[in-house]
């Protein structure tokens, strides 16, 4: 099926980034996995091939784009590239509006060249180790000290933890109001108070760093407040949309990917003399998931389109994000068993796809909270 949601300019964008990722990931996958964090300089390499802040202003650095299916197409290579340790599509998708559309000038000024160019890495720290979806029950306080914020708490599960030289906190500035007393803080490197736990072992996505981050009396400047003071609750829910969807472009792209390697897999393995997609069993359950993915990315599609017509709703984003997901799993899965022994081998790629696929229903919001969220669209 044709699906006509990218036009020559997104196309010629592709083969950049494909480009860009032959040459300076594939080649150190295996290494940054190894290590559990790629190279600090692959981000300013892909800031300069112009991979980073595609929609930031381009007089702030950026591309001048506010078209999201660049985003869409990045993420789509690094999935199919394997390059499951460049965090740039939390960077881009994730932080980069929180930067653009709730800065001040002075802060889109200190942050966003750096941003684009990749000299500043971005994370955002939303979970605690006992609060995760319910931003509610969150323990970092921030407290107004003259013309200074001070922090004090710990986040964890932190996406490009490590790396990030700009991290946006949530922390509570009025704990009596509950979600509705939070606000947002850019919190910068080497800040005194501010430092990294320990680097986490994961099941999957063994490149990307993921660290937990601790604020002890931590002292920032008191105009590094990102957004209205006791507002990040409707920042946040603001942009979980684009963040959802972000999720969901991942997710499709994984179960394309890994379906088109179990296909070429299916016609070239033989049992019992002939190729393993001649049995009827076989070739209904590749025929299944092909009609399922196909669906999937009609529909992902037409939400990048209600996205950049800034109409994506917070319903079709939740359905988005938890159906892609657990469909990326289900192929996954069902490609691992069509592999036999050699889906079990981390040599072959199916085997990576469904360790990595494991936590796409849980960050970002759960499958069961992206219910809940649906659920209460219906008026349920």
């Amino acid at each position: 099926m044709e699906h006509h949601l990218y036009e020559a300019e997104h196309h010629a964008f592709r083969e950049l980034c494909k480009e860009f990722l032959a040459r300076e990931a594939v080649p150190h996958n295996d290494e940054w996995e190894k290590a559990g964090i790629v190279d600090r300089d692959v981000w300013r390499k892909a800031g300069a091939a112009g991979l980073l802040g595609m929609d930031v202003d381009e007089e702030h650095g950026g591309g001048g784009q506010r078209d999201f299916r660049f985003n869409a197409v990045l993420v789509e290579e690094i999935v199919a590239a394997g390059a499951s340790g460049l965090g740039f599509g939390l960077h881009n998708d994730v932080v980069a509006p929180y930067l653009t559309d709730l800065t001040t000038e002075e802060q889109r000024k200190r942050w966003l060249p750096g941003f684009c160019s990749g000299d500043i890495v971005t994370a955002i720290a939303m979970s605690e180790p006992a609060a995760g979806s319910d931003l509610a029950g969150i323990r970092t306080t921030a407290v107004r000290d003259g013309d200074s914020w001070v922090l004090n708490g710990q986040k964890t599960f932190i996406t490009n933890g490590e790396l990030a030289d700009l991290v946006i906190v949530v922390a509570k500035t009025d704990p009596s109001r509950g979600a509705h007393g939070i606000s947002l803080f850019g919190v910068e490197r080497d800040t005194p108070g501010f430092t990294r736990g320990r680097r986490l072992e994961k099941v999957g996505l063994k490149a990307n760093d993921t660290a937990e981050l601790f604020f002890d009396d931590c002292r920032i400047p008191a105009d590094h407040l990102i957004g209205q003071e006791h507002q990040g609750f409707y920042h946040l829910m603001a942009n979980l949309p684009r963040e959802r969807l972000g999720i969901a472009v991942a997710a499709v792209a994984a179960a394309e990917h890994i379906l088109s390697v179990t296909l070429d897999y299916a016609k070239s393995r033989e049992a019992f003399g002939r190729p393993i997609g001649k049995f009827q069993h076989n070739r209904f359950l590749l025929a299944e998931l092909d009609t399922e993915v196909t669906i999937a990315r009609t529909f992902l599609n037409a939400c990048i389109v209600e996205q950049n017509a800034g109409r994506l709703s917070v319903t079709d984003a939740a359905k988005a994000k938890w159906w892609t997901t657990e469909l990326q799993n289900k192929v996954a899965d069902r490609c691992v068993q069509l592999h036999g022994g050699y889906g079990f081998m981390l040599e072959y790629p199916v085997a990576k796809a469904w360790l990595n696929s494991r936590v796409q229903t849980i960050y970002g919001g759960t499958t069961e909270i992206m219910k809940e969220i649906i659920g209460r669209g219906l008026g349920l």
